[in-house]
């Protein structure tokens, strides 16, 4: 009899969940569901997305094991009862960049570096978890524990939840994560496999020693849900697209989605005082230096619309472009930029002139 296993990426903009043979390999079946636009989001809408994609691939009821990978940093706070704060402010919410810089001021960017692999930016859970402590105090005192998007997915597809919602109840000591994306929070050592409390307590201008952050499980190990399938510890984004590539040491990998990223498989730890290089740990023991752009794929999504076109015939208006564009540049940071680190900057467009202004120019400058 051949064995499920069941796999789901919960990203930016959808969820995916792909069911394969475990001996094999061959996809079985799959499914998808949208996520909202925005970069505040009620996590209520990932766990519809994923019960929609679930269904969409006709359920799980004969999977022997899944996980989740997910989208990094966003904060997901909840209080004692198990619900949720707050909306999860994302990883591309950039209003935490004051945030980031008076962390970064207070304890030094060589000294963070070196506790966490990170210098902190906009996008790291650490700084939204200090823009809750001066923006909504009162939120931040209600805060019992804290996870990130694929852990809290986790747990709610385990069974646990808030009463009422749930067929476990709040049990918030049953959330898990894995290295790799307990090492984008801020407030994680890689190196040790410890949270840092102390950069956390900084963070929330309180007390941090009794919020319940996720049991972080090591690559092989696993938990069960209520009905007995194994559920491994899931991983972050970047970490799971190296791991599902087969990437080993030395190598590099490329993603360009909501974001772009360049990273690569180390055996050792990372450390980079600049910020430029985050020094996140992989999903398989070792480690996963990463360079990390907010805008990728959607200016290509922004420019398409703006010429009235899909992506397919956008492809097609830059190939008739020559190299260069004519001089036309379009510096594309939408959304701000977190390499380098400009959270205000807006996109630019230049280079303009009655002949390099063409739409073919424009769709190969994007």
């Amino acid at each position: 009899m051949s064995v499920l296993v069941a796999g789901v990426d919960s990203s930016t903009q959808s969820c995916k969940i792909i069911i394969r043979e475990a001996s094999s390999g061959a996809v079985v079946r799959s499914g998808r569901a949208s996520h909202p636009d925005g970069s505040e989001v009620d996590p209520a809408h990932w766990w519809r997305a994923l019960s929609e994609a679930i269904a969409d691939a006709g359920g799980i009821d004969d999977v022997s094991a899944w996980s989740i990978a997910g989208q990094q940093h966003g904060l997901v706070a909840l209080d004692a009862d198990g619900e949720v704060v707050r909306d999860s402010l994302l990883w591309n919410d950039t209003r935490s960049a004051e945030a980031a810089a008076d962390l970064t001021e207070e304890v030094g960017a060589a000294s963070f570096a070196e506790r966490t692999g990170l210098v902190p930016v906009a996008s790291f859970t650490i700084t939204k978890a200090r823009w809750v402590a001066d923006n909504e105090p009162e939120l931040a005192q209600r805060i019992a524990a804290i996870a990130l998007p694929h852990d809290w997915l986790t747990w709610r597809l385990r069974g646990y939840g808030p009463a009422g919602e749930s067929d476990l109840g709040p049990d918030l000591s049953e959330l898990i994560t894995d290295r790799s994306d307990a090492s984008g929070t801020g407030y994680f050592d890689a190196t040790r496999g410890e949270y840092d409390r102390e950069l956390l307590s900084l963070a929330l201008r309180r007390d941090a020693s009794d919020i319940v952050l996720p049991r972080v499980l090591a690559p092989a190990e696993w938990v069960t849900d209520q009905t007995g399938r194994r559920v491994a510890p899931g991983a972050g984004d970047n970490a799971g697209a190296a791991l599902g590539m087969g990437a080993v040491t030395g190598d590099i990998g490329v993603s360009i989605g909501t974001s772009g990223t360049v990273f690569a498989i180390s055996s050792a730890p990372v450390r980079d005082p600049s910020g430029t290089v985050a020094g996140f740990a992989d999903a398989a023991g070792g480690y996963l230096p990463i360079v990390t752009t907010l805008n990728a794929a959607r200016v290509l999504d922004a420019v398409s619309r703006l010429l009235g076109v899909d992506h397919a015939e956008l492809s097609d208006l830059a190939l008739a472009a020559e190299p260069g564009s004519a001089g036309l540049v379009l510096q594309p940071w939408f959304e701000g930029e977190r390499t380098p680190n400009r959270p205000d900057a807006t996109a630019t467009l230049f280079g303009m002139t009655l002949a390099s202004t063409t739409r073919e120019n424009l769709a190969r400058s994007a």
